[in-house]
């Protein structure tokens, strides 16, 4: 039987990867893809959300969801991705139709429809899960598991010293979700950067794996690279949300992961948006979310090559 899979995502150049691996991953069903404002405007999200589905031959309805965030400007990440969000190589990212209804409506519904039996998987700010817990709360019992791209487990932060982007882009939306009572898992960006960097040279061996969508979820990282190597001094572009997926499709993906108490910061403008994570139990405060510390590179590049590459001879190390 098939498992169910629900994806909220600002879709960019890694989102992008994300879905291909969703939408290739055997034994998984992806019901619903709500696209929100983050990486870049929500219209633009969404036309890049169908174009990837287009291109994977999938089906999976598409829904447009929150414009902004919910008390504040929204502060794109198109300096990171580019202004179509898929590095600007000129792709025909526009034209296309969404499904008719309300991302935040459809989140919701599909929900409901697979109660107990669906993953969340978040790759963007949290303004639209925030919003449908705020219209349906009895939804926390119903989804199954929530997987959160997003947040600093340990380490450094990328949109400031100490918060990741998603989360400080909407943090009263993220802290909303936090405090919920969802059965949460977080993979912060530090696992990013601890298991899914990739140099130059291994960003062409896996450019080099398959046809199409190898090259596609290459390329579209041009203007990611820019900025990694850049600002974040990383030594290629990393791939948060991919990772991310990874941990929702094969649990065995996590090498290291503690259940722990996060809050998520508001009120500071110096540290908006930090998930401050009590490793200590300083606080008192019960854990409320499952965070990844580490995770295992082998297992999350076996799952994205053979996304991109049918043929991957069974046993093979990817990098072979």
């Amino acid at each position: 039987m098939a498992r169910h899979l629900i994806i909220d995502t600002d879709t960019a150049s890694d989102d992008a990867v994300a879905l291909v691996m969703a939408l290739r991953y055997p034994g998984v069903q992806v019901e619903a893809i709500t696209t929100v404002a983050g990486n870049v405007p929500v219209e633009q999200a969404t036309q890049n959300a169908l174009y990837t589905l287009e291109l994977c031959g999938g089906r999976t309805p598409v829904y447009q969801g929150a414009s902004r965030p919910l008390l504040r400007p929204l502060f794109t990440a198109q300096f990171v991705h580019g202004q179509d969000g898929m590095g600007d190589i000129g792709l025909p990212v526009r034209g296309r139709t969404p499904a008719s209804g309300d991302g935040v409506a459809a989140l919701i519904e599909a929900i409901r429809r697979f109660a107990g039996q669906v993953t969340l998987v978040t790759l963007g700010p949290l303004t639209n899960v925030a919003l449908a817990l705020r219209q349906e709360p009895s939804i926390v019992e119903q989804v199954e598991r929530c997987v959160v791209m997003g947040g600093v487990g340990r380490g450094l932060g990328n949109i400031t010293p100490v918060a990741e982007y998603n989360i400080w882009v909407d943090p009263e939306a993220a802290r909303i979700v936090f405090e919920a009572g969802l059965r949460l898992t977080m993979v912060g960006i530090d696992v990013s950067h601890g298991a899914a960097v990739f140099t130059p040279d291994e960003a062409a061996q896996l450019r080099a794996a398959g046809g199409p969508l190898a090259e596609f979820c290459v390329d579209i990282q041009a203007c990611l690279q820019r900025f990694t190597v850049g600002k974040l001094r990383l030594a290629g572009f990393d791939l948060p949300d991919p990772v991310t997926m990874a941990v929702a499709l094969d649990p065995g993906v996590v090498t290291q992961q503690k259940r722990l108490h996060v809050a998520v910061e508001t009120g500071s403008e110096l540290c908006r948006g930090q998930t401050v994570v009590d490793h200590l139990g300083v606080t008192g405060n019960a854990p409320n979310v499952d965070v990844v510390l580490e995770a295992s590179r082998e297992r999350f590049l076996r799952i994205l090559y053979d996304a991109v590459r049918e043929t991957l001879p069974k046993g093979a190390h990817p990098e072979s």
